[in-house]
């Protein structure tokens, strides 16, 4: 249930890269505008990432975790449907309220879980995330060609056929819930407490902008990387293929033991942007080193907050707090590439900015070694 409901949470977001052209077009948006539609969900998955586990207490985690597939997968489909900007910018709310809530629980569940096997089940996750953002990015630009080729609208196609992924998802989740009232009939209910945030501690902000680092790189390159290379020449078959290079290797890279690989990971995502923008005429290269930088980042990140966690309510309050701090910052990313691209003309400033990023996640790496305990799951 797990690997089915992480790969519901990326394709309403990987899609629109490869098609963001045929939007801006469509609906006459600037880049800066164009890159609404990712950082929105970006954006969400910070703001969202506070109240879930109030939410969760609240309503029930896998009550919550239902209602927000439910409103992901709602979301996907009217979006093929709108006719304005308003209406496209209100069902990418919907689609980035879905991902974050649903994203948000998954910490407590795997520690609540699998407390003994947490990296391990965290890597199965991020895993199963970056297998559904290959295959959606990937593939999004190709049928949006042939909706085109045979007079439908491609970007409507392209995304809207995604949409099924959270259905399934939707009775994954249905299954764990009801699983879980069968055990727990009859049993005697656990008192639930509220957690604090870790705001006072120093090492849950590190971590939280290492994870900021990260994502600020992935969401860019997810929104980005596409237009970037049509604009320098290839065709889009090529430029959609630079994109699905980044999105196979980050997938590739997710490690299953973090120790020793965090500088690795971001000098080889500085290496990566440092080429593009130093020799762009190798875009393959330099993408893949990148993707390889700020795939395995991610694994890294997601599982650094659970070292400080001894119960799947501690683990969804330094999830929830790394996500917050994280996210929001991370959002900017595609948000400051658009703009520096219409303030310039170029992405040559951008690409810049991304190196810059990747630099700021290796000097975070000598405060992020992780304790000698940390996937024994004895806390």
């Amino acid at each position: 249930a797990i690997i089915v409901i992480a790969m519901a949470l990326r394709p309403g977001i990987a899609s629109i890269g490869p098609v963001l052209p045929l939007i801006s077009r469509e609906f006459s948006l600037s880049h800066a505008a164009a890159s609404l539609l990712t950082t929105i969900p970006t954006l969400l998955m910070g703001l969202l990432a506070l109240p879930t586990p109030w939410l969760a207490r609240q309503l029930g985690k896998n009550e919550l975790l239902l209602g927000s597939l439910m409103l992901l997968f709602i979301s996907m489909v009217a979006r093929t449907f709108v006719s304005d900007v308003t209406l496209l910018l209100l069902t990418t709310v919907g689609v980035g309220a879905g991902i974050a809530i649903a994203g948000t629980l998954f910490a407590g569940i795997i520690k609540a879980q699998f407390p003994t096997n947490v990296a391990m089940m965290m890597s199965i996750y991020t895993t199963s995330l970056a297998g559904s953002t290959t295959i959606s990015a990937a593939a999004t630009g190709p049928i949006a060609a042939i909706a085109i080729a045979n007079g439908s609208s491609g970007w409507r196609i392209g995304t809207g056929i995604w949409s099924p992924v959270a259905l399934i998802a939707i009775f994954a989740a249905l299954g764990i819930l009801m699983r879980e009232r069968r055990e727990l009939a009859g049993a005697t209910a656990k008192a639930v407490t509220a957690v604090r945030l870790p705001l006072r501690n120093s090492t849950a902000w590190l971590v939280a902008l290492f994870f900021a680092c990260d994502n600020f790189l992935f969401f860019a390159f997810l929104a980005w990387t596409s237009p970037i290379y049509r604009e320098q020449g290839l065709s889009t078959a090529s430029a959609d293929l630079v994109l699905a290079t980044f999105t196979v290797v980050f997938t590739v890279a997710m490690p299953h033991d973090r120790r020793a690989w965090l500088a690795v990971c971001a000098v080889l995502s500085g290496t990566g942007t440092l080429g593009m923008a130093l020799a762009p005429s190798l875009p393959q290269i330099w993408i893949a080193i990148a993707a390889f930088g700020v795939g395995g980042g991610f694994t890294l990140a997601m599982t650094l907050p659970l070292d400080n966690a001894h119960s799947a309510d501690e683990a969804n309050a330094w999830n929830a707090f790394m996500m917050t701090v994280g996210y929001l910052l991370a959002a900017t990313g595609p948000l400051l590439v658009g703009l520096l691209r219409d303030a310039t003309g170029t992405f040559q400033a951008p690409t810049w900015l991304l190196f810059t990023v990747a630099l700021g996640m290796f000097l975070l790496t000598p405060f992020l070694a992780p304790r000698s305990h940390a996937f024994s799951g004895s806390q």
